[in-house]
């Protein structure tokens, strides 16, 4: 049956395809059009049954753009030529971006005009269609006017499975094809040579380099380790690859399959020559370790810790530069925010009394491991150079995407009684989106909310019977890194003793250019080393000898094992309550925050295989690959361990109130990833719940609002600039220039330090100056405030560990531009204690030495004033220096989201929010 089209769009790195070619004018379109235009079956409606709804009309959800992301070549055609939008392809995206500049009136009445109504089922006289897919009679698919989700209701669990595969395939199977290629390291062929694209698939395939025995392996795995679950799940996913590929052969021949395909020259859009491959099992592998890479599995950068160690050990000796490394840490800051805020300790990540085993390069002999071999052609240019460059650093950061928040609350503290949540991930904005809202009910299953494209055979986040669950990314340590000594050559390694050879990996992609990438032809061989420790990264030497530095990821071989837990997650005879959702998720084995909301009760849970170290081991710094340093009770044939038991994991039942934005989850357990120190975006959170806590009486409007507040508010503003005035202002400012830009910054600041629009649609800042100022000051100051002490070499390897800012404009860090995630990794809480503690003021856990103006007060505001003056003379065409979607000097627009494509649609761009992507406002009434 054809279907509406959406928009495609995947990282931040897929590229947006080229416009159409010129002679692809208006007339010849519309006649192309008309020959392509399929006429759209439809069904008699019915309403499906709702009794099963505990939520009492107080579910509610959004994902923009919006449900469908399938577009045929003439919906792509007409959107290119006319900006025409296939039907529900952008219809949630005004409701999302509307919140920015509607949330300050909201009241519950009013949550639905910003968000849909989640509630299950359709009301008969909502109903678009309803479908048979396949002709079966054991499934259904309805779907709603209002959005076009897919309502999937199943008389067997076959027939449910079927129809989400078959629905999932209506609305993303680009995008599902797209994943499988990226997973496998062959987007470049499947795709286009597009330097973005030659980027994404080098920064997955560096760290998961599977073959297909690799991929097949892990689905063997994790069916014999899981019982009768295991067989259910492989039973599941085999029934939903039927649906997918039903609807590929049923859209094929019809040809309303995605037009992407033409435009990408698999198809033929005039003699339908071409193939669409059917997907396989191993393709859900390949998909989830993309999903598990993104935002899943904390770690890595302990060679780049050394880097820094050593640097600080250079400039301040050993002692005192340990001191130093340690402070800027911050790996258990006591004025970090906390989601576990009742002072449970659960221990994890820390620093050992002893450190054994640490292998530390020698200075300067650290090289990272080359991945490309043998490029030709724009597989060899300086654009592929770069993008390479890029995914290098991505992928070997600890800086995860984290992104992701949640509010919520105890029903102890609400109006109702009942416990209220605002959560969801913070997964970047693409057309169409990674993920896609769905409602699936049949036997064992029950569920509404978002599954990511091509994994969708179970509601991962989103809403049960009488219960809600979201996660945010956490970045614990699953990932280590290992010195393994060469023999023989520089492809054998010493294993327990014995000269080993590493295991060659590679895969070969060429590309020419098409309708959709016009990137010229090139090549290029991708090649890992493996070892037993995992892939190798880096080379380097310590205490002379040659060592290669691997990764080991606890998740690496396993990226099909959480498949249990998000079963168990949609199965309303197993989650019953907050400790059986808790049981539930500890069956993912990917580091994520989860939450829980029913009528009564509040959950929380961190999620992980914490891989048990050996006695004295850092985890912050890499160790000798040897048996002595290894995971307890590793097992190198199938990479298991000992994990951390559940009980040390953070978790917590009915605390008064959860708040996470990726901080720090607990006392005593570490992040990978710097940054969980004084300040902190989790605190824009913490800060605004904790006042509605204190109150009393808390409402689903009042919690949005504290969202959508802390959402629009700059971290560096609300948090570290009321400092900084302080040492400015502590002597007259006579500089008229300083004056005026401490004016104008003051005044932002009693505003709210928001970024804002000044009224719906206006696409200009309020206190625009202000915010200039800031943006052109921030990296001013930090560089003045900290590069003098540090010296150049320690101040750019801690800069290497953290960058120092991450604005909404930025085009650097683990979100590049225009992707709303904003102040999750930077500077201020170093900025943020250095200036307190110039102040006088107590420290809690301060730097081990300070830095503006070698603590001199005086000294400090100089520099202080000096920087702001500079800052307030760069003009807005330097700060914002424009792109291909913006003009230089275009302050709003450089903030603004966008959805990046990777099909044929594209969708305008929406003011800045910093907030999640996929969000839900739950409120239950009842319980079974």
């Amino acid at each position: 049956m054809p279907r509406r089209t959406r928009h495609h769009a995947l990282f931040d790195k897929l590229r947006t395809p080229r416009k159409l070619p010129g002679f692809l004018k208006a007339a010849s379109v519309c006649v192309l059009v008309a020959g392509l235009l399929s006429p759209l079956v439809q069904a008699t409606p019915a309403a499906a049954a709702a009794s099963n709804d505990y939520c009492g009309g107080q579910c509610s959800d959004i994902l923009p753009p919006g449900e469908n992301g399938n577009a045929t070549l003439a919906q792509i055609l007409l959107n290119q030529v006319f900006g025409t939008q296939p039907s529900h392809a952008e219809d949630q995206l005004g409701l999302y971006n509307n919140l920015a500049t509607g949330y300050s009136t909201l009241t519950d009445a009013k949550i639905n005009t910003f968000f849909n109504d989640s509630s299950f089922g359709v009301p008969s006289g909502q109903v678009a269609s309803t479908e048979s897919p396949a002709g079966r009679s054991d499934v259904t698919i309805v779907r709603d006017k209002a959005t076009g989700v897919p309502h999937i209701t199943g008389t067997t669990r076959y027939g449910t499975e079927f129809g989400a595969g078959y629905a999932a395939a209506e609305d993303r199977l680009w995008l599902m094809d797209v994943f499988r290629h990226v997973g496998r390291g062959q987007l470049t062929t499947f795709a286009g040579g597009a330097a973005s694209n030659q980027g994404l698939e080098q920064e997955f395939y560096r760290n998961a380099p599977y073959s297909e025995a690799d991929l097949q392996a892990q689905i063997d795995n994790a069916v014999a380790n899981n019982g009768a679950r295991g067989q259910q799940a492989l039973a599941d996913a085999n029934a939903y690859l039927d649906g997918i590929n039903s609807y590929i052969d049923a859209s094929d021949s019809g040809r309303y399959f995605p037009g992407e395909y033409v435009l990408t020259g698999h198809k033929d859009s005039i003699t339908n020559a071409g193939t669409i491959d059917h997907f396989k099992i191993t393709d859900l592998v390949a998909l989830a370790s993309v999903i598990g890479a993104l935002f899943g599995s904390g770690g890595g950068g302990e060679v780049n810790n050394a880097i820094s160690l050593l640097a600080a050990q250079e400039k301040y000796g050993v002692t005192e530069g340990t001191k130093v490394w340690e402070s800027f840490r911050e790996r258990n800051d006591p004025e970090a925010v906390l989601t576990v805020h009742n002072g449970e300790s659960f221990p994890y990540g820390t620093k050992p009394a002893d450190p054994q085993g640490e292998a530390l390069p020698d200075a300067g002999s650290v090289k990272t491991e080359p991945l490309v071999y043998n490029a030709t052609g724009t597989g060899a240019n300086q654009s592929a150079s770069a993008a390479s460059a890029a995914a290098t650093r991505t992928a070997l950061s600890s800086a995860r995407r984290g992104m992701s928040n949640a509010l919520v609350v105890s029903g102890k503290y609400t109006a109702s009684g009942h416990p209220i949540a605002v959560f969801g991930p913070q997964t970047g904005y693409f057309a169409p989106q990674l993920l896609m809202l769905q409602e699936i009910q049949g036997p064992g299953i029950s569920a509404r909310g978002a599954s990511f494209a091509g994994l969708s055979m179970y509601v991962e986040l989103g809403r049960g019977q009488d219960y809600a669950w979201s996660a945010t990314t956490s970045g614990q340590d699953i990932i280590d890194s290992y010195a393994v000594e060469l023999c023989q050559d520089d492809y054998h390694y010493l294993f327990h003793g014995t000269c080993t050879a590493m295991d060659e990996v590679e895969q070969t992609n060429s590309w020419k250019p098409t309708t959709a990438d016009g990137t010229a032809a090139g090549s290029y061989t991708m090649k890992v080393w493996k070892t037993k420790y995992g892939p190798v990264e880096y080379r380097a030497t310590v205490g002379g000898k040659k060592v290669a530095y691997t990764t080991l990821r606890s998740s690496y071989m396993h990226e099909a094992d959480s498949i249990i837990g998000f079963q168990m997650l949609n199965d309303p005879d197993y989650v019953k309550s907050p400790q059986t959702f808790q049981s539930a998720v500890q069956h993912i084995n990917y580091t994520f925050n989860w939450f829980y909301a029913d009528s009564s009760h509040t959950a929380y849970y961190n999620s992980g295989n914490n891989p048990v170290r050996a006695s004295g081991v850092d985890p912050e710094f890499p160790v000798w690959g040897q048996a002595a340093y290894e995971w307890q009770n590793w097992d190198p044939a199938t990479n298991t361990a000992d994990y951390t038991p559940a009980a040390q994991h953070p978790q917590s039942i009915d605390q008064d109130y959860y708040i996470s934005w990726n901080n720090k989850q607990a006392l005593n357990y570490t992040t990978a990833s710097w940054g969980d120190g004084s300040v902190h975006r989790g605190n824009l959170l913490n800060d605004r719940v904790r006042k509605l806590v204190a109150a009393g009486g808390v409402t689903r409007s009042a919690l949005v609002k504290a969202m959508a507040d802390a959402a629009l508010t700059d971290l560096r503003a609300e948090d570290v600039l009321p400092d900084l005035l302080k040492v400015i202002n502590s002597s007259t400012v006579t500089d008229s220039t300083a004056a005026a830009a401490v004016t104008k910054l003051q005044t932002w600041l009693t505003a709210g330090g928001k970024r804002t629009e000044t009224s719906a649609g206006s696409k200009t800042y309020a206190n625009a100056d202000a915010v200039r100022i800031l943006d052109a000051w921030w990296p001013l100051l930090v560089k003045a405030e900290f590069q003098p002490g540090l010296g150049d070499d320690l101040y750019t390897a801690f800069t290497n560990n953290l960058y120092i800012d991450e604005t909404p404009s930025a085009a650097h860090g683990p979100t590049g531009a225009h992707a709303g995630s904003s102040f999750q990794y930077g500077w201020w809480s170093y900025v943020d204690k250095d200036i307190r503690s110039v102040l006088g003021q107590t420290v809690s856990g301060p730097l081990a030495e300070q830095y503006c103006g070698g603590g001199s007060l005086s000294a400090c505001r100089d520099i202080l004033i000096s920087t702001l003056k500079t800052a307030a003379g760069t003009s807005a065409s330097t700060v914002y220096p424009g792109d291909s979607l913006c003009s230089a000097g275009d302050q709003w627009c450089a903030d603004s989201i966008v959805q990046r494509t990777l099909g044929g649609i594209k969708h305008y761009n929406i003011s800045w929010q910093n907030r999640p992507t996929f969000q839900q406002v739950v409120e239950f009434t009842s319980h079974r």
